[in-house]
């Protein structure tokens, strides 16, 4: 490949990108803009132009597979010997070639997770282990870290700060000392530790700073405005006063600061650089005009959308669609509803995201994407190659690598292999062995996609290395479903459709950003939620927590002026979707209903589930075990013969419901929340049968499949 050749396709910004072959350099990339395609050409363009030597230059980003998706576009355009690595992945490779040469013995272990440590330094100081506190404690430990903070400056700099955290900053100091007590003393490093003995290590021993700075003479970093302080201490080292450094980033994007990262390395580059080149990335490729227009807007008037304003490059799409409702479980049945319609408009479930502020908003949407049978997924939940089915099969297909012929048809040979790791023709009825076939199904997509690329050259082995390369890097294969995930989550992702929920003052921004700084982010973490979108957008909130709730919460300050048919200042008022059709009335006179209480202990319910079982989860819940076997039996048959999850027709939650209230008539099984008229018909006369104890009602499947309820 010619140097050219590499500049062939790029845009006239991200051409003047690829040209900076000398540093420093800055790059200011908007979402969508291509900056991974701008910096990747960059460094194909020196290499191949003679101006560095491609194993002397380090590409450093934030995630394992970001930088496998580096090296992955750098090979195939010429420059395969260019090292991409996270920062932490870079340090520990350079701690353990050095540190039997220099300190002596064994390198120490990296510990993957503080709680273990944590809780051990607990129980050493006789305080109960509460392991949601330890995750806060864990997270003040590493802000501490990154900023060079001992426990002894602990709980100043945390006041200082203004940090919100559950446990006193005292408990955390006492903890923190005694968790860094125990990994001294079984020669173990956190990740922060890696980074901060490699620039130790640099700074101490002469030698060991001209070895790495003759070895890397050329430095591209990704993501710069998520740099935090430690990672800066060590690129300063890893420079040892050289400039040919380029940077990467979007103030617009600055999420992370609660880690202890800043944007300001970012934006005052030239401060530190009065020669850099400054260059803007701002044509986005992603997202419709009318999703880029809001995501400017929602920027107006930010200190950051100075540096940035996207301008749009697709044709125009759908109009963002803003909701209001009067409750959560409103909000998360209007949701569902929205992306039945995307699917059967013919969006796949996998192109669908559902985006919220924190984690506990997921259990909501799961709940009501279950009751409509749309499938979902976690995002950041078991990391799908440490799956125990996943294992299995990458172990059986490593297995049958080892005796394949050459020539054998790779799909096939795959396919046999994954059947008898428990792949079916058709999906069971739902539950964790829906789940185990899906993720044995995406591994045969997967074996298509590596067929069809490779062409002849496709075969077992090399596909088992492909799975082994993409475990490495942490790039899985997408599963069917509706992704559930957290905006910080989202960062870097996309999807045609994207929908915004909870969208109220106090939860964005949430309610302990006080400060004006702290307001910003969460101004720009909406930002980030809106450009994750290609086409279809969706934003939402709900007046009140629980159905008859008071109805006092405010949308989200974020939203002043954008919505249609609202005045500058102004919110939506009390608008619903049009669409709605009779359940808008039956919504309404839901709201007005009295507040949910524990029929047991008579507190007032507010997460979904305990609504629905009518008490609270702690409460004492006597049923029949019996019953709640024969309805699961039922359900089984059910899904089975209707070929969908079984979720699909009732959740766990509601069989659990309809066993500890044993309803007798379809008014009974109509008060049970989350059951309505369409499930009645369609299963009521099954369900009150088995709860009647009728003779012979549905004692098996076959029955089940063949009842009254069963059309």
């Amino acid at each position: 490949m010619q140097p050219e050749d590499v500049l062939t396709g790029l845009d006239p910004e991200q051409r003047e990108v690829a040209l900076a072959v000398r540093g420093p350099v800055c790059v200011l990339a908007g979402a969508g803009t291509g900056k991974t395609r701008a910096i990747t050409h960059r460094i194909a363009y020196a290499v191949l132009s003679g101006v560095v030597d491609a194993r002397n230059v380090l590409a450093v980003t934030f995630t394992t597979r970001a930088a496998g998706e580096l090296r992955r576009r750098l090979q195939a355009l010429g420059a395969p010997g260019v090292q991409a690595r996270t920062f932490h992945a870079a340090a520990l490779r350079q701690l353990g070639y050095f540190w039997p040469k220099v300190i002596g013995g064994d390198p120490p272990r990296v510990l993957e997770s503080k709680l273990p440590l944590l809780t051990e330094a607990c129980r050493s100081l006789r305080r109960p282990v509460d392991r949601a506190e330890l995750r806060d404690v864990a997270a003040e430990i590493e802000w501490a870290k990154v900023l060079q903070i001992g426990p002894e400056e602990y709980a100043d700099a945390a006041a200082k700060a203004g940090r919100a955290t559950g446990v006193p900053a005292e408990e955390i100091a006492r903890l923190y000392e005694a968790y860094e007590l125990l990994r001294r003393e079984r020669h173990l490093v956190d990740f922060e530790t890696i980074l901060e003995l490699m620039a130790a290590v640099m700074t101490e021993h002469p030698e060991v700073a001209a070895q790495v700075r003759a070895q890397y003479r050329y430095f591209v970093v990704d993501e710069y405005q998520d740099v935090n302080p430690l990672q800066k201490l060590l690129l300063d080292t890893w420079l040892g006063g050289r400039d040919d450094l380029c940077v990467v980033g979007d103030p617009n994007q600055t999420i992370y600061s609660f880690t202890g990262a800043t944007s300001q390395y970012l934006t005052n580059f030239t401060v530190e650089y009065p020669d850099a080149k400054v260059l803007r990335l701002v044509r986005d490729y992603r997202s419709t005009p009318q999703v880029v227009t809001l995501a400017n807007r929602v920027m107006t008037g930010s200190r950051s959308a100075r540096w940035l304003r996207l301008v749009a490059q697709r044709p125009d799409g759908p109009e963002p669609v803003f909701t209001e409702y009067d409750d959560e479980p409103a909000e998360a049945e209007g949701v569902a509803r929205g992306i039945r319609e995307l699917l059967a408009a013919g969006v796949p479930a996998r192109e669908i995201a559902v985006l919220f502020r924190v984690n506990a908003q997921s259990e909501t949407y799961e709940q009501a994407l279950a009751e409509a049978g749309v499938p979902y997924v976690l995002h950041g939940a078991e990391r799908f190659f440490e799956r125990p089915e996943v294992r299995r099969a990458v172990v059986l297909l490593r297995g049958a690598a080892r005796s394949a012929s050459a020539g054998d048809p790779l799909v096939p040979a795959v396919r046999d292999v994954l059947v008898g790791a428990g792949l079916t023709p058709e999906p069971p009825a739902g539950g964790s062995a829906r789940e185990r076939w899906e993720s044995l199904r995406a591994i045969a997509d997967l074996a298509e996609q590596y067929a069809a690329q490779a062409g002849d050259a496709a075969g077992l082995p090399g596909f088992v290395a492909e799975l082994e390369r993409r475990a490495a890097e942490q790039h899985a294969p997408q599963v069917e479903g509706v992704t559930l995930a957290s905006l910080h989550a989202a960062k870097g992702l996309e999807w045609d459709a994207v929908f915004l929920v909870g969208l109220t003052d106090g939860t964005l921004p949430i309610l302990h950003a006080t400060t004006p700084e702290q307001v910003e982010e969460e101004r720009r973490l909406l930002y980030v939620g809106i450009t994750r979108a290609r086409e279809h957008l969706r934003l939402s909130w709900a007046l009140a927590r629980s159905p008859g709730g008071r109805r006092v919460r405010r949308p989200s300050r974020f939203l002043d002026g954008l919505i249609p048919g609202a005045g500058p200042g102004a919110v939506l008022d009390r608008r619903r979707r049009e669409d709605d059709g009779p359940r808008h009335g039956r919504r309404r006179r839901r709201a007005a209903a009295l507040p949910v209480t524990c029929r047991v202990c008579g507190s007032t319910l507010l997460a979904a589930p305990e609504q629905k079982l009518g008490r609270c989860a702690g409460c004492p819940a006597p049923y029949d075990e019996e019953l709640l076997e024969r309805l699961r039996a039922w359900r089984a048959a059910e899904a089975d013969r209707a070929k969908v999850p079984a979720f699909v027709v009732f959740t766990d939650v509601t069989l659990q419901s309809i066993a500890e209230r044993v309803p007798t008539t379809e008014q009974e099984l109509l008060a049970i929340p989350g059951i309505g008229k369409v499930k009645v018909d369609r299963y009521g006369a099954a369900v009150l049968a088995i709860c009647r104890g009728e003779a012979g009602a549905f004692d098996d499947a076959d029955g089940a499949a063949g009842g009254p309820a069963a059309g």
